[in-house]
């Protein structure tokens, strides 16, 4: 018979360590060592305190555990839109990574705002988080900076360059995957091309932004600086800057939208005017939208794996927590060439 698990009110008194070390008739320290995951401790003894645990109903204070060890085994994770579907494949795929390690993720979102980003960091920095996995709005505020450096607590940077931080990163090789789908339009006869996509005040925009100009330069054509729009990544500023480089004398015949939510913009002002990507205009997304299969069409993209960039933040944090030293992971972006680069060329 399965013996009857024994509640806290059923005791009367909260359940302690004590009590489960007296059920599975061990030391307290075998307890310890079990319930805090380390790894000199026999699978025979390990059975025999989680079924002593279950019985009496006992959950660790996880307060009192980290007052003794000085960790919290809780990792800070923010973003700055955390209802892009890129950054939610990213987040989740990281917390699955730590869970198995024994840790949790506690996300907070930024509003792409610096100045919230920077409160999110303190008050992370206040729930003592033993770590923090960031993507960050811009790499040069100053109170975002001045936080960073408060935080005493190893940094990875997602697509980010922090002057100054002792920080690891998880870096994408945006230049070649721009660089390659500008180079497919420019051959395909292209030459109004615009791009637009957020501030360089990010790495990632400065990287794109130099793949896209050097296509330009190597192919001999004149970059079209008059089509280049940086600003942010929401879809309002896609949606603004699309209807108004189309509203131009001589407008785009491609457009590359750097970002999820800049995809979703264009498509609104695309919408809105009767274009078709595709066939009235040329397009690539930088980043797959996880709904272009809903259009009936294959749009071209620039293609960078989010459930490597999830896993990855959490192996380098992982490492960092065990002493070793920051380091950079490089990802790579691939130019994904379908039917939408050849549109608007009629």
């Amino acid at each position: 018979m399965t013996p009857k698990k024994i509640t806290s009110s059923e005791r009367q008194q909260p359940v302690n360590i004590h009590d489960v070390a007296e059920r599975a008739g061990v030391a307290i320290s075998s307890i310890s060592r079990v319930l805090s995951g380390h790894p000199d401790v026999s699978d025979r003894m390990r059975a025999k305190v989680e079924a002593a645990a279950a019985e009496l109903g006992y959950e660790p204070d996880f307060t009192a555990q980290s007052l003794r060890s000085g960790a919290t085994k809780t990792i800070g994770f923010i973003v700055r839109d955390i209802s892009n579907p890129f950054f939610g494949v990213i987040a989740q795929k990281c917390e699955q990574e730590l869970r198995k390690a024994g840790y949790s993720m506690l996300v907070m979102n930024s509003d792409g705002d610096t100045e919230t980003e920077a409160a999110n960091i303190k008050l992370l920095r206040r729930r003592k988080i033993d770590g923090l996995i960031a993507s960050l709005v811009a790499e040069d505020a100053p109170k975002l900076k001045a936080a960073l450096s408060e935080l005493k607590a190893p940094v990875v940077l997602i697509d980010r360059e922090v002057k100054g931080l002792n920080a690891s990163a998880i870096i994408g090789n945006h230049h070649q995957g721009v660089h390659d789908a500008v180079a497919d339009l420019l051959r395909l006869g292209h030459r109004r091309i615009a791009f637009v996509s957020g501030s360089t005040r990010v790495f990632i925009t400065r990287d794109r932004l130099q793949g896209f100009e050097d296509a330009f330069k190597e192919a001999g054509v004149e970059i079209p600086s008059d089509l280049i729009s940086l600003g942010t990544f929401d879809a309002e500023f896609g949606e603004s800057e699309t209807l108004r480089l189309f509203d131009l004398k001589n407008p785009p015949t491609a457009l590359l939208a750097g970002g999820i939510g800049t995809t979703s913009g264009a498509m609104r002002a695309w919408q809105q005017l009767g274009i078709t990507p595709g066939k009235d205009i040329g397009f690539v997304a930088i980043d797959e939208w996880p709904l272009f299969d809903v259009f009936g069409q294959q749009f071209s993209s620039v293609y960078r794996d989010p459930a490597v960039i999830g896993r990855s933040s959490a192996e380098i944090i992982l490492q960092s927590l065990k002493g070793e030293k920051p380091q950079n992971v490089f990802v790579e972006t691939t130019y994904m060439p379908r039917e939408s680069s050849a549109g608007g060329l009629a």
